[in-house]
């Protein structure tokens, strides 16, 4: 049946090494069990019911991209993405995590018939890839932002906005600890480094007697409180277009860079250099992210952190098939979760933007008319505490000094017609 369903032969696999390669994805990502409900609590959302979505949402995802698509891709809400649902569209702006999750399910609405129209290719083709970059390294520095923020190393300050914390603080001092593990165990190559982490800095603050264990196995928690609490109708005001479109932007270039960082690592491309079963991939994903909106969570997106799989032999979507199970398993350590303190996630945060900014490295900084445009999207965002925001400046700021500098060869219709919008959106919709 295995055989049947993933075609093992066929891609030089057998199922030892693909239940491998899904342990080894699973181990990667699992910080997101932790992270993902600590971070959609701040929005005022259960975070039983959010650890039970998260889970549920990635088991849900990856068995669709692996018994549908059959690739080595798992999926789990996205970093980057979950904190701007919680800072900015639900604290920041006001609406209700309801209606944010209304607008979760948009975006993945529009991104299927994106996908079935193939407009898709065309979008993303036609946006600069210095654009993408800078959007990326925005992302990076945002959740670096809510990462100091929750270890307590930077603080609000009424004269200069932002100030350093109190670096006498056991949370704070737990908190740069956690980080700086996450990290060196990286460079070691040591597997599940971002969840040892976790867990040490919360068996740490446990020993100190700065947090307690809630226990470690249960049933799962009731999945009530946000399951299908999605307000449609909030998330179709005007001023939530943007959102929406944020929502939307981010979730195409995550899941493209994924797919194409699989598919080099794996070689999985066809011999005229594309993904078979692209179309299915990309369905997969829209599909997971309107099923995580209404059982509860941010958008589900396909994780880089897939290569690790790869790297371990997975080829088929029985790797993926596995993550989801493990997933499912997870759901039975809510205890263990609900016991992680915020401090102790926030050095898995600040690792993740570590990674996300590394893209400027590919930025041509002698270039002024791309160095300008990507910097103004990155600092956008976590200076207004808005993915959607630096997205709008970026483009704006590419459009404008392109045009300027003489280089209108250089913008597509596309990029025009957006920051164009963008510029419409500042001057009637603001806020």
């Amino acid at each position: 049946m295995l055989e049947k369903l993933f075609k093992l032969k066929e891609h030089n696999t057998n199922v030892k090494t693909e239940v491998v390669a899904g342990v080894t994805t699973f181990l990667t990502m699992a910080y997101i069990i932790f992270v993902n409900p600590s971070l959609l609590k701040m929005a005022g959302m259960d975070y039983g019911a959010v650890f039970v979505a998260t889970c549920l949402a990635a088991a849900i995802g990856s068995l669709i991209m692996g018994l549908w698509a059959n690739y080595p891709i798992a999926l789990a809400p996205g970093m980057g993405l979950n904190a701007f649902f919680t800072f900015t569209v639900v604290l920041e702006l006001g609406y209700s995590w309801q209606s944010a999750l209304g607008a979760v399910f948009f975006s993945g609405v529009i991104f299927t018939v994106l996908s079935i129209f193939k407009v898709r290719e065309w979008i993303i083709n036609s946006i600069p890839l210095s654009l993408r970059l800078g959007i990326a390294a925005g992302i990076g520095l945002f959740l670096a932002m809510i990462a100091l923020k929750s270890a307590g190393i930077v603080v609000d300050s009424p004269a200069t906005l932002v100030t350093l914390g109190d670096l006498s603080d056991p949370k704070v001092l737990l908190a740069i600890l956690g980080f700086f593990i996450i990290v060196s165990l990286s460079y070691r190559r040591v597997l599940g480094s971002v969840m040892i982490g976790i867990l040490v800095v919360t068996v740490l603050s446990m020993v100190l007697g700065l947090n307690e264990l809630q226990g470690i196995m249960s049933a799962p928690p009731s999945l009530a409180p946000t399951f299908m609490q999605m307000d449609l109708a909030g998330a179709m005001e005007v001023g939530m277009l943007s959102i929406i479109f944020a929502f939307l932007f981010v979730d195409l270039f995550d899941t493209s860079g994924t797919l194409v960082a699989v598919a080099q690592q794996g070689k999985l491309l066809d011999e005229n250099k594309r993904l078979p079963r692209l179309g299915r991939a990309l369905m997969s994903d829209s599909t997971a992210t309107m099923a995580g909106a209404a059982l509860g969570t941010s958008t589900t997106t396909s994780y880089i952190e897939s290569t690790a799989g790869i790297s371990a032999g997975g080829r088929t979507g029985l790797t993926a098939v596995v993550v989801a199970a493990l997933f499912l398993l997870s759901l039975f350590f809510s205890p263990l979760a609900g016991s992680v303190p915020a401090y102790a996630t926030a050095g898995a945060l600040f690792y993740v933007a570590v990674l996300m900014t590394s893209g400027l490295a590919e930025v041509d900084w002698t270039d002024l008319t791309e160095a300008a445009p990507v910097f103004v999207a990155a600092i956008a965002m976590p200076l207004t505490f808005s993915i959607a925001n630096g997205i709008a400046f970026g483009f704006i700021t590419y459009a404008g000094i392109k045009l300027m500098s003489g280089r209108r060869d250089d913008v597509s219709v596309s990029v025009l017609v957006l920051a164009a919008l963008f510029v419409l959106k500042f001057m009637f919709l603001q806020g």
